[in-house]
């Protein structure tokens, strides 16, 4: 197996190397929840600890699906996390990340990580609902 590329076969359409940075992105998001998480003060504040608690199982289980399939498939990946601070605005910045996962989406084409892709839109589909809604 080519250490730089795969092809669409191995289920990764573009460069080792672009699947790293994006799990890497995937991993710093998680954490920017858990700061937040942390952060959280105010009128609501314990729906949103626990809605973003809950989230966080799910996420880092789908995280964790994402990178062990990946790594099946190409081998070691050097998974790069950016710098992670807690966001201002939750929502905004949850709904941000969902496009940025759609994105990323193309990186992957076996039927296999399109669900845990999809596993984890659902996730944050599930917490802006709770973030939106129950207060």
């Amino acid at each position: 197996m080519n250490a730089k590329t795969l092809n669409s076969v191995q289920g990764i359409a573009t460069s080792v190397k672009e699947a790293g940075e994006f799990l890497g992105k995937i991993v710093s998001f998680n954490t920017s929840l858990k700061l937040y998480h942390w952060h959280v003060t105010g009128e609501g504040s314990y729906a949103q600890h626990i809605a973003i608690d809950q989230a966080l199982g799910d996420l880092l289980d789908v995280t964790d699906r994402l990178v062990e399939t990946t790594y099946a498939q190409a081998g070691n990946v050097e998974i790069a996390v950016p710098a992670t601070v807690a966001p201002n605005n939750i929502i905004d910045h949850v709904s941000g990340f969902y496009d940025f996962v759609e994105e990323g989406r193309k990186l992957f084409t076996e039927n296999f990580t399109q669900a845990i892709i999809d596993d984890y839109h659902e996730a944050l589909q599930q917490l802006l609902y709770r973030l939106k809604r129950l207060k």
